[in-house]
């Protein structure tokens, strides 16, 4: 029986991404080689303009890479068609970003809703389970507040609820934690690893703040469009 923490979730080789043509042309990633177990979190960490949010964002099927292999726990992106991958990153991909994206008209449970919505779940379940989510990442009292109520940790941790509201196997995450106060990027690092892993799921963190590297299992170091090399954490044993 295969242990599931040493299942890939996610595999890319030979990655590369090139935006612009002619002399104008900027090689983001240059063949990137990566695996992400299931289970993992892992941070992806190096110099502003090394690729790190280009990479993610192949993973996660919003761009499309040139070259190269990248699979979602066995789904090859590179050849899944548009409205496929489409379909499979609004059930299986969760997004959580540094400027949270919460719609300021919404309150926090719709805000958390809006995947479910999108999945044609019928508002009033939708609206009761992004409640449940909100209790389970502990602001469950704020369900009915705009955005414009939250502090900035509250509103990061709506924006997870909503990553997670719909299951998701992968998670990515883009700078979660760098508008925060130490205390308060800490506590949205433990709800990540404590709710987003709970079920076997991957999560790839692009991150500067230092102060969470703790709380990764490996931090693939990126430079230049390559990974230049895959560490244990700090806060961890080596295997």
């Amino acid at each position: 029986m295969t242990n599931t923490a040493t299942k890939l979730a996610v595999s890319c080789r030979g990655v590369t991404k090139t935006y612009g043509t002619g002399t104008s042309a900027v090689q983001a990633l240059r063949g990137v080689d990566l695996d992400v177990n299931a289970g993992e979190l892992l941070m992806l960490v190096g110099p502003s303009g090394c690729g790190k949010t280009t990479l993610i964002s192949v993973i996660a099927g919003i761009l499309d890479q040139d070259e190269g292999d990248v699979h979602v726990f066995g789904h090859d992106m590179k050849h899944m068609g548009q409205r496929a991958r489409t379909a499979y990153r609004g059930k299986s991909i969760g997004f959580v970003f540094q400027a949270y994206n919460l719609l300021p008209a919404l309150t926090a449970a719709e805000n958390v809703a809006v995947p479910l919505f999108i999945l044609g779940v019928p508002r009033r379940e939708a609206i009761e389970r992004a409640r449940a989510v909100l209790t389970s990442v502990g602001i469950g009292e704020r369900a009915k507040s705009l955005p414009a109520q939250l502090s900035g940790g509250q509103q990061q941790r709506v924006a997870i609820a909503r990553a997670l509201i719909h299951e998701p196997k992968l998670i990515v995450c883009d700078e979660p934690t760098s508008a925060l106060d130490q205390d308060t990027g800490h506590k949205i690092m433990e709800i990540l690893r404590d709710v987003a892993l709970a079920q076997d799921r991957a999560l790839v963190i692009v991150t500067h703040d230092s102060r969470t590297f703790e709380f990764a299992d490996r931090i693939a170091r990126m430079n230049d469009g390559l990974i230049a090399r895959v560490d244990a954490s700090p806060g961890r044993p080596t295997s």
